[in-house]
């Protein structure tokens, strides 16, 4: 009989348990964070930013955000190897997988990974890209963003830097943070590079137990030459991805500046620029939290209360940003639920 752990019962609960219920206590954590929130601002006031923004200012920040996704959407197009990139018709099929996905990305509490399966599933199942080379696409596009995102964190940085509007403790904790964005994508960028990962389990193949390696590490070395061949072979197609992903960011701050212009407290580009910088770089840090509930409104609040100087065009922000993204993850679950009312196609080569 095998002895149980010190601490714990013979089922292994006490380890167990805190992987199981991770997602939850994060939840907790931010609600309670979001309350603290809530509690410090004027919601009369609030209600009236939100009245001024109205129907038509929030119909504009929906149709912003759908030209937002679709440059999204557009990077990603370009890291496959057998699809051209102007081909409107898989720019739709490839819009209406990412919604499906983004829509999981957002609800589970995976570093905006959990809905990446998904969208690998959906290409597999319904237009015959195989699952190494979603999968290796996904994976570019998402390296791609994570770059892109670190140059507008940067230039946000620099505006930041430059603007008597926040203290210096602030820019202390926004210079850390954009440190640990840099090693982080720096990382994740070398894994791929030197194909690390495939090298790893070259070597654990010739260990004693290496002949059931066999399998993955060939799928590996696929993987990363998909990638690899991506960066060496295709600096334009590079290029591009990564232009538009910074696009992405860009036209995120362009929601900022539209919505803070709509509830009476104008601000300029950069300030704009240095508001959302600063609510991506506390999302991505609070990547654990499901869909950063509680960060992004402390973030709105505090970075707004510094530029306009009151605390309610934060919450207003927070409160538009939210809606919009509710109303996204609900067309991609009914994305995902069309998708699923639909006959698999039979499996074949890539396009």
């Amino acid at each position: 009989m095998r002895p149980a752990a010190a601490g714990a019962g013979g089922d292994g609960s006490l380890y167990t348990c805190p992987v199981k219920y991770a997602k939850f206590i994060f939840l907790i954590i931010g609600l309670l964070l979001l309350a603290k929130v809530l509690g410090t601002v004027d919601w009369g006031q609030v209600g009236g930013d939100l009245a001024r923004v109205g129907f038509g200012g929030f119909a504009i920040v929906i149709c912003l955000h759908v030209v937002t996704f679709w440059t999204d959407v557009a990077g990603w197009q370009y890291t496959f190897n057998a699809m051209a990139p102007r081909d409107p018709r898989w720019t739709l099929r490839l819009y209406a997988v990412r919604l499906a996905g983004e829509a999981f990305n957002y609800i589970l509490p995976a570093a905006s990974m959990g809905g990446e399966p998904f969208k690998a599933a959906l290409l597999k199942a319904h237009y015959r890209v195989p699952y190494r080379e979603g999968a290796a696409t996904l994976l570019l596009a998402r390296t791609v963003n994570i770059i892109a995102l670190l140059l507008f964190l940067g230039v946000g940085f620099v505006f930041m830097f430059f603007s008597a509007a926040f203290p210096q403790g602030m820019k202390m904790v926004a210079a850390v943070g954009l440190g640990g964005v840099a090693i982080g994508a720096l990382q994740f960028l070398a894994i791929q590079w030197f194909k690390l990962s495939s090298g790893l389990s070259r070597k654990l193949s010739r260990t004693r137990f290496g002949h059931r390696l066999e399998g993955v590490v060939h799928a590996l070395e696929e993987f990363d030459e998909h990638m690899v061949q991506f960066y060496r072979s295709k600096p334009r197609a590079f290029l591009a991805a990564l232009a538009l992903g910074f696009t992405n960011w860009v036209l995120g701050t362009l929601e900022v500046f539209l919505v803070l212009g709509f509830i009476g407290h104008p601000v300029s580009f950069a300030e704009a620029w240095i508001i959302e910088a600063l609510a991506q770089l506390m999302r991505a840090s609070a990547f654990f939290i499901p869909a950063a509930v509680g960060v992004q409104e402390g973030t709105f609040l505090v970075a707004c209360r510094a530029v306009t100087g009151v605390a309610s065009t934060g919450i207003t922000m927070s409160v538009v940003r939210r809606c919009r993204e509710i109303i996204w993850v609900a067309v991609g679950l009914a994305v995902y639920w069309s998708y699923s009312l639909r006959r698999p196609v039979e499996p074949a080569a890539a396009p």
